[in-house]
């Protein structure tokens, strides 16, 4: 019966993804946790499905040529040694999953929450990024890389302890430091960057930690890889800005759960 439930849960989010382009960590994780998953399995479990799931959407973006590599390369150069960083001091500092819990159901509440708002917010964040920033923007434009690397190591550290953060969140962060970035390649290069991070992560997670369920990964992707493709068919007769407010809502009602309680 647990096999059933664990592919029908990836059935569901995967169709969610394909119709919406987001709920892949920010969904799977918190529905992983309801069903009694400890959470540390649950976020490693869930960034090994990610960063399979997210691989095909790499490859298409790859040939329509809307990755933006050398973005992808600074990106990475700071997460993927932040986010190895991470699980060691988590393997180093806490002797058991249970002490390090509270630190990884807080960072997974922050993220929630701000990813909600990002996906909330997202035509006001498209409207900022399209104008010219004054101060605020000169200094994005001088400093640009560093920036970048700067937020890749953040990503690298908050994914790897909520495995949420690596879609939505990354993608309004490049839209604001890079404006004139057409809009299919700030998913490209998000993507791009995305399955990297959470490969990396995800086999941390399992290699130093043990923080992964194979048979409970293999049952995900059985029922999210189909239903992704039918999700994305689905997508054309129920539009995105319909679906998008009510999946923020419940990630931020979910969020706020998870950092008060």
């Amino acid at each position: 019966m647990d096999f059933l439930l664990y592919v029908a849960s990836g059935a569901f989010v995967g169709l969610v993804i394909g119709m919406t382009g987001v709920g892949g960590g920010s969904l799977m994780t918190p529905l992983l946790i309801l069903f009694g998953i400890p959470y540390n399995v649950a976020i490693g479990t869930d960034l090994l499905y990610a960063s399979i799931t997210k691989s095909s959407g790499v490859i298409a973006h790859a040939r329509q040529k809307s990755v933006q590599w050398d973005l992808v390369a600074c990106l990475a150069a700071g997460s993927i040694p932040a986010s190895i960083i991470t699980v060691i001091l988590l393997s180093k500092v806490f002797t058991n999953a249970e002490d390090y819990r509270p630190l990884l159901t807080t960072s997974l509440g922050v993220m929630l929450v701000v990813t909600a708002l990002v996906i909330l917010f997202n035509r006001f964040l498209k409207d900022v990024s399209d104008k010219p920033h004054g101060a605020v923007g000169s200094f994005f434009q001088k400093h640009t890389k560093k920036i970048t690397f700067s937020v890749g190591v953040i990503l690298g550290v908050f994914v790897t302890l909520s495995s949420v953060g690596a879609g939505a969140f990354c993608a309004a962060l490049l839209m604001i430091l890079y404006p004139k970035l057409p809009a299919l390649h700030v998913i490209g290069t998000d993507i791009a960057h995305a399955v990297p991070l959470t490969l990396i992560a995800g086999l941390s997670h399992l290699f130093l930690l043990g923080n992964v369920d194979l048979v409970l990964l293999a049952s995900l992707l059985i029922g999210s890889l189909p239903a992704i493709h039918l999700g994305t068919k689905l997508a054309a007769k129920i539009p995105s800005h319909v679906l998008q407010p009510v999946l923020a809502s419940i990630l931020l009602g979910i969020g706020f759960k998870f950092i008060i309680f």
